[in-house]
């Protein structure tokens, strides 16, 4: 008999506990009773980890939103993406440009007969004289080719000093040089070739003595009050550094073909530092606007000898050792408004405030980036408030846009989604068959269904909003007879099972992606059902992040891969992604795209500086890599991003004081967190 009524008493007894509990445990109003502390921690979810926390190496997102709140960069972008001081106080943007003297004549008197016809803004000429350098030329071409010292003959050339660059310079002076310039130019011998040079020798080493070049110039004055983590001083030899440590072919930094184009990196002074470019290249400014500044005195070579040192390296790791090796990218240092803690792999990052940030510290004391695949999971820790931002899936949007208790910002995203394939197997190289496979996709329905509405379908490699994306460039169709025949077209045919096979060769390829992404792993049974209908058999799998990256995506083993860029709309340069000389491990034209018009196009956008000349050329370049689909190009989201109520914008004074608190708000292009250094939680929903 007890033992029946201990089973009728228990669960009652339990049910009081539930309910008394209601009274003392914190609900997600009242997150922080018993732990004040939590007003000042916000914590972030993240579907995957990061996997190096150094700018000059990093080129995932999960990597890089850690990198921006630890490093600095030169400059910075506004709101509404126009460039403001960072680490640089100041900058100027001037310009050299140089003339070459035929041998026939003196420079002297070129420069007198030309002194009163020269352009509207030149500050300054001089003449330098004729020199022999020798230089050991490597030139790239098919099949091997050994490098030879050459002997580079540079004539008496003028200088003129540019106030701007003024790409047109040489068109107006041209009309007050002799008549015979050109041709007297031309006759004059450049290079001295040994016998083992070749024609690609000979090309290589006159490219680097043109009869005219005009090669632009920033200056940047660098703030004086600006300290590392580890309170040693930025100055000029730590922006030189990371230049350096860009284009050290050790490191394999994705970002080299952005920092190629200088020719010199000049030191003037402590806090003063002048960045010579070989060419024209109007991307440049930009550059300094994403590249955070390492210190060199963490990672220069007495530093990573002494960590070889540590680590007891063998002769042959040392040899290949270099800074995308270091432990520095576990434990980076930086100048950010936020000092890294801790990195437990797959699990958090933990960061600290920076509270002798030059820029003034943030209102936040402590940032933690969680790492939680599971999108379910990571709706219920935010609801829960043990996160206080989320990014809503498609489904949840409109719930959330009317929940009083969150705060929900919703914008067209900055880039794209995409089925990229690996050109380099076949049938991938093969455009017909790459568009074939895109028009058996039904993205509207994609949109419809997985992204319920919240997005538009993109065509070409452009955010939508941007002046470069192409408007007139259409969609290609959903029409999976059209894929049937391009198929045939390109040899395929069905066999007695009902597979398209090429020479007695099935067409059956895996298509990946990454976990922690809904929509991802959607397109994934989308495409690939769509396929099978056609007859092509698809194998999916789905990887952790930094598997997928490490082992699939930067090694370019794979086939097909499901991801997204996020782009910048302030210019049109897309060399990293789609130019073919970044086609090799840790760059980012992982699919091997290879088209010699889109290079050109490419280069001569680098080159450009006329923005409505930008635009049709952009355009163009849209419109190309469109015809080619090396990507199937998908949608473009429309995101919604909630917020924890609580989280508003601090309001100080001149002398730093808190005055007030007003609502959170995105930029104009969008971006949430812009002014995140000043959010803040108070410990009640704030009065509408």
């Amino acid at each position: 008999m007890w033992v029946k009524r201990l089973l009728l008493l228990v669960p009652g007894f339990l049910a009081l506990i539930l309910w008394q509990s209601y009274f003392w445990v914190p609900s997600y109003e009242k997150q922080t009773v018993g732990n004040p502390d939590r007003l000042h921690q916000f914590i972030s979810a993240t579907s995957g980890d990061a996997r190096l926390l150094n700018p000059i190496v990093s080129a995932d997102s999960a990597s890089s939103s850690v990198v921006a709140y630890v490093f600095d960069t030169l400059l910075e972008l506004d709101e509404n993406f126009e460039l403001k001081a960072g680490l640089a106080h100041s900058w100027e943007l001037s310009a050299i440009a140089t003339l070459a003297v035929p041998t026939s004549r003196s420079a002297q008197r070129l420069l007198a007969d030309l002194s009163g016809a020269l352009p509207e803004g030149v500050t300054g000429s001089e003449v330098l004289p004729a020199e022999r350098e020798p230089v050991v030329i490597d030139p790239d071409g098919p099949g091997p080719l050994e490098a030879a010292e050459v002997t580079l003959l540079r004539p008496e050339r003028l200088r003129f000093f540019l106030d701007r660059v003024a790409p047109e310079f040489f068109d107006e002076l041209s009309r007050h040089l002799p008549a015979d310039y050109t041709e007297a130019v031309a006759a004059d011998r450049r290079v001295l070739l040994p016998e083992s040079a070749g024609d690609a020798h000979r090309l290589a080493a006159e490219a680097r003595v043109p009869a005219r070049r005009i090669q632009p110039v920033i200056e940047f004055w660098l703030r004086d009050d600006v300290h590392f983590h580890d309170g040693e001083a930025l100055t000029a030899d730590d922006v030189i550094f990371t230049y350096g440590a860009i284009m050290d072919p050790k490191n394999l930094s994705p970002r080299a073909s952005d920092f190629e184009p200088i020719e010199r990196v000049e030191r003037i002074g402590d806090y003063q530092l002048k960045v010579v470019y070989k060419r024209l290249f109007s991307p440049a400014i930009a550059a300094w606007t994403y590249m955070g500044i390492l210190p060199e005195h963490r990672l220069n070579e007495a530093a990573l000898e002494r960590e070889m040192d540590e680590r007891n390296l063998s002769a042959d790791t040392r040899e290949r050792f270099g800074i995308r090796d270091s432990r520095f990218n576990r434990s980076p240092v930086g100048t950010g408004a936020f000092r890294f803690g801790y990195w437990r792999t797959d699990e958090v990052i933990y960061l600290t405030r920076n509270d002798t940030y030059w820029n003034g510290p943030p209102e936040y004391r402590e940032l933690y980036i969680r790492v939680i695949p599971d999108p379910v999971a990571r709706e219920v820790e935010f609801r829960a408030g043990a996160a206080d931002i989320y990014d809503a899936q498609p489904h949840q949007a409109a719930r959330y846009l009317k929940d009083p208790a969150y705060q929900p910002f919703t914008s067209l995203g900055l880039g794209y989604s995409y089925i990229g394939y690996n050109i380099r197997r076949p049938p991938f190289d093969d455009p017909r068959v790459r568009r074939a496979l895109g028009m058996a996709i039904d993205t509207e329905q994609i949109i419809e269904y997985v992204l319920y509405g919240e997005g538009e379908h993109i065509t070409g490699p452009y955010p939508i909003q941007s002046d470069w994306y192409n408007p007139d460039v259409a969609p290609i169709p959903y029409d999976p007879e059209g894929a049937l025949a391009l198929l045939a077209e390109a040899g395929f045919e069905k066999n007695a099972a009902g597979w398209l096979e090429r020479n007695g060769k099935e067409f059956s390829f895996q298509l990946i992606t990454n976990n922690g992404n809904p929509q991802r792993k959607a397109i994934l049974t989308i495409a690939q059902n769509a396929w099978q209908k056609l007859g092509v058999r698809c194998e999916t799998r789905v990887f952790e992040w930094s598997v997928f990256l490490k082992d699939f995506v930067n090694t370019a083993e794979f086939d097909a891969v499901v991801l997204g860029w996020s782009l910048s709309p302030l210019d049109p340069d897309l060399y990293q992604i789609w130019h073919s000389s970044q086609t090799g491990p840790q760059q980012l034209n992982f699919v091997g795209y290879e088209n010699a018009k889109v290079d050109d196009l490419i280069v001569s956008l680098r080159r450009e500086y006329d923005r409505d000349r930008q635009i049709a050329m952009s355009r163009e370049l849209h419109a190309q890599i469109a015809q080619d689909q090396p990507y199937t190009f998908l949608f473009v989201g429309r995101s919604t991003t909630v917020v924890d109520r609580k989280i508003v914008m601090t309001i100080r004074d001149e002398r730093g004081e808190v005055t007030g608190y007003e609502p959170i708000r995105p930029t104009p292009t969008g971006q949430l967190s812009y002014f995140f250094n000043r959010w803040t939680k108070i410990d009640a929903v704030p009065e509408s």
